[in-house]
């Protein structure tokens, strides 16, 4: 169950399963069970139920689970933030059934109850939250009650994780049939505590028709294209990746991606270093090959190999021309006669960092490069260096949003990193990462993830794949290191995390 849907997705799966033949009251009445079983745990004995519903079909899920509550003998008040003559459908059906008087939303004290059901606001919320409904948000955020919100804490919005205006802090969130972005992304994965995904009889069948394009990053999503090691393989059928070094004194970045890029298991990999910093990185390397290129023409000599099959670039290279011109040599289809169509003709890319920054003044040229380009492309920026690139995001433009039009222009793959990495491909594919640990956010740790995500590419890895893949590799990793974690630590704990994935279902076969 990966696969995330939008509002408007979800609105098809409901309207898919009702004109299936399942009422519409049949699912609410689901919905509101769901709420009531994933509830219960919270209540302390004798303590009283403020259900907040709205006016929607949220509300109704609301109204389905305050009768619930109070067959099970619980003191239950529904506040309703609406005009009961103004109820219709599945929602008026499911008032009706409450059949209680049920006060405004002013006229409550969430301190006077001992649990809350925010369902004033579902997925689908557009505009801000006002009024006594704002109001009663900040009560029950006030009160200390523990909340579990119907769908969405109520005030966030279901496909950017937005706050509009105000929202809910729920201590459990419920929805349906599937997870929204906004269950993963921030602020709103933060709001919803922990989030359980209830069946309400919207059978799987309809994401056929509805063929959604965004799920989050797990290995369901990419395994299947996972290299694995063959007995008859050999270090140069598994890749040669290779990694572009900094100048003297700004080597170490470089080193970090290089032994990432060998964790992930390509064959060979080399560091392509300037005559300067030569010795430095020479005294820090074993495993990892060690080569001498001065500048962009020498990166093209280099690479004009096509066993050398991924490179990696940008940390610590130095921002401006220089690197503007080696980004252009590594992206260029290959020079030597008879190599230059097909897959050999260029090499998988992944740019990071400088090799960012330094196309801040000329992104044009840079996505004109990636377009010539004869393989994928990955670009990996943080906040930053992606505002540079691609410019400040409209308001209420999600990451998920800006992630797909950057990929939409520059025509690669963009990793768009932070608490929700977001993975977005130029064809609309998208993935939101869920595994990070906040001690993840260290200095290095983005150049590993270049690293990793050039090793997979260097193995044959598809660019989307690759850094979907890359990015919960380097999430899962940090995790099992735990607290105190530097960059140095994320590669050592690659083998445990590879090989637990590698015991999995689809390398069983």
């Amino acid at each position: 169950m990966h696969e995330l849907l939008t509002v408007g997705e979800m609105a098809e799966a409901d309207r898919l399963t009702i004109g299936g033949g399942i009422a519409g009251i049949e699912l609410m009445e689901n919905a509101g069970r769901a709420v009531f079983a994933a509830a219960r745990d919270l209540i302390g004995p004798g303590r009283k139920v403020l259900v907040a519903c709205g006016p929607g079909n949220n509300g109704g899920d609301g109204f389905v689970a305050a009768r619930l509550f109070a067959e099970a003998g619980y003191g239950v008040v529904v506040a309703f933030a609406g005009d009961p003559a103004r109820l219709k459908g599945d929602a008026l059906l499911a008032f009706q059934r409450w059949g209680k008087a049920c006060p405004a939303p002013g006229d409550v004290d969430p301190t006077r109850f001992g649990f809350v059901v925010d369902a004033l606001f579902g997925a689908g919320l557009d505009r801000p939250v006002k009024g006594e409904a704002a109001a009663l948000i900040g009560r029950i955020n006030d009160s200390g009650a523990p909340v579990v919100a119907v769908d969405l804490p109520s005030g966030v919005n279901g496909d950017s994780g937005a706050v509009m205006g105000t929202a809910v802090r729920a201590d459990r969130t419920v929805t349906f049939f599937r997870r929204k972005p906004g269950h993963l992304l921030y602020p709103g994965r933060h709001l919803c505590g922990r989030t359980i995904v209830a069946d309400i009889g919207i059978a799987s069948a309809v994401l056929e028709t509805i063929a959604p394009s965004c799920a989050e990053n797990s290995p369901p999503l990419w395994e299947r294209d996972y290299p694995r090691p063959q007995p008859q393989g050999h270090k140069y059928t598994r890749g040669h990746a290779v990694v572009v070094s900094g100048p003297a004194t700004r080597t170490g970045a470089a080193r970090l991606a290089a032994r990432a890029a060998l964790r992930a298991g390509a064959g060979l990999v080399t560091l392509l270093s300037p005559g300067e910093a030569l010795a430095e990185n020479a005294a820090q390397l074993t495993a990892i090959m060690l080569r001498r290129v001065d500048d962009a023409d020498g990166l093209a000599a280099v690479l004009d190999d096509a066993r050398l099959n991924a490179v990696v670039m940008g940390p610590g290279l130095g921002v401006g021309g220089p690197t503007r011109a080696l980004v252009r040599a590594a992206l260029a289809p290959r020079r030597a006669a008879g190599r230059t169509t097909g897959r050999a003709a260029g090499r998988a890319a992944v740019l990071d960092a400088d090799a960012l920054t330094s196309f801040a003044d000329e992104p044009a040229a840079l996505f004109e490069a990636i377009g010539a380009s004869a393989a994928p492309v990955v670009l990996t920026p943080h906040g930053g260096e992606f505002e540079r690139l691609f410019g400040i995001g409209a308001s209420g433009e999600s990451r998920l949003a800006r992630a797909r039009a950057a990929a939409r222009a520059s025509g690669a793959t963009i990793v768009f990193k932070g608490p929700d990495t977001v993975i977005a491909a130029a064809d609309g594919r998208a993935a939101i990462n869920t595994n990070a640990p906040a001690w993840l956010a260290t200095a290095g740790a983005g150049d590993v993830l270049a690293g990793i995500i050039g090793g997979l590419m260097a193995q044959g890895m598809p660019g989307f794949a690759a850094a979907a893949a890359g990015v919960w590799l380097h999430g899962a990793a940090a995790a099992d290191f735990g607290p105190g974690l530097i960059a140095e630590d994320i590669e050592t704990r690659l083998p445990a995390i590879v090989a637990g994935l590698l015991a999995g279902p689809a390398h069983a076969m």
